[in-house]
């Protein structure tokens, strides 16, 4: 199999074929996907906790927190573990409107949800798009337990340019900035990520991303191995992408073969967008293998 920073010289209509997970599906079931991330999301305004918590004065940017218990962080043993959501969108759509879907069933299953927002591109770099995302890992880190939180348990996922985002967390070399643990996450659930930006940076994404070759080996997750990784539960549809697969296939491999746990999964019957929707049945494979990896 050829390397993900191969395929930056593959012909510009391969990759934005390749590439284009909205031309993967119809028009309406594209719509119809994007259209319950916000109903959904708001479906589960009940077991919404704290709202637009600032985790980051320099950006202002905020999350939500669901199914903290409402506990007062006084008693460690009453702190919940928190999985922490990163959106999707190719780092330029949506927001943490869109992403509590999965807050009830994780909240019924004893943990808490954090869905983050962050500035989106063009109006801001991608450098400053992970910046933002590691500094609401470092705000749970050093805040959680005023919020209900568990710092010693906390787990990220998120969905295409989200699941990007959350292996750049898992990623070396940032902690130290941010005065974390470099063991700070404990497990990921990228779905459908991007692990190596160099493809990216030669499609139409290009356009605005504007990625120059210093970001493309700062930002990408395939190049920032971590000294000890967490365990990945690696995941993509059936009706993905070929370079979305094929992404997800090479990072799995790559965090293999640095010594560290990682399942791959292909799951039947979903497409690029409805897959992060599993999240919302607690016998789905999915979130299975999550709950599974938090109780773990």
């Amino acid at each position: 199999m050829p390397s993900l920073n191969d395929e930056a010289t593959w012909p510009r209509e391969i990759l934005d074929r390749d590439y284009n997970a909205r031309a993967s599906v119809p028009p309406a079931v594209f719509e119809e996907a994007i259209g319950r991330y916000r109903s959904d999301s708001e479906k589960v305004a009940g077991h919404l906790d704290f709202g637009d918590v600032v985790y980051d004065e320099e950006s202002g940017q905020t999350l939500d927190i669901y199914g903290a218990g409402k506990t007062d962080g006084a008693q460690a043993e009453g702190l919940r573990p928190v999985f922490v959501f990163i959106h999707g969108g190719y780092w330029r759509l949506l927001s943490k409107q869109d992403s509590a879907f999965m807050a009830a069933m994780l909240d019924e299953q004893g943990i808490a949800t954090a869905v983050v927002d962050y500035r989106l591109a063009p109006a801001v770099s991608l450098h400053e798009i992970v910046r933002e995302v590691r500094a609401a890992i470092a705000f749970l880190w050093h805040q959680g337990r005023s919020y209900g939180l568990d710092p010693e348990r906390i787990y990220v996922g998120g969905s295409s340019a989200g699941g990007h985002l959350a292996a750049a967390v898992v990623s070396g070399g940032w902690h130290e900035a941010f005065d974390v643990p470099s063991t700070v996450v404990k497990g990921a659930m990228p779905l459908s990520g991007l692990f190596h930006l160099g493809p990216i940076a030669h499609s139409f994404v290009q356009e605005w991303l504007s990625l120059d070759a210093d970001a493309v080996e700062q930002l990408s997750p395939a190049e920032l191995l971590p000294d000890a990784g967490c365990p990945l539960f690696i995941a993509y549809a059936q009706g993905e992408p070929a370079g979305f697969k094929r992404q997800s296939q090479a990072y799995a491999r790559l965090w293999q073969e640095a010594g560290f746990p990682a399942q791959l999964v292909e799951v039947e019957g979903r497409n690029h967008f409805d897959l992060p929707l599993d999240l919302m049945d607690p016998d789905s494979e999915l979130s299975r293998a999550l709950i599974g990896m938090i109780n773990r």
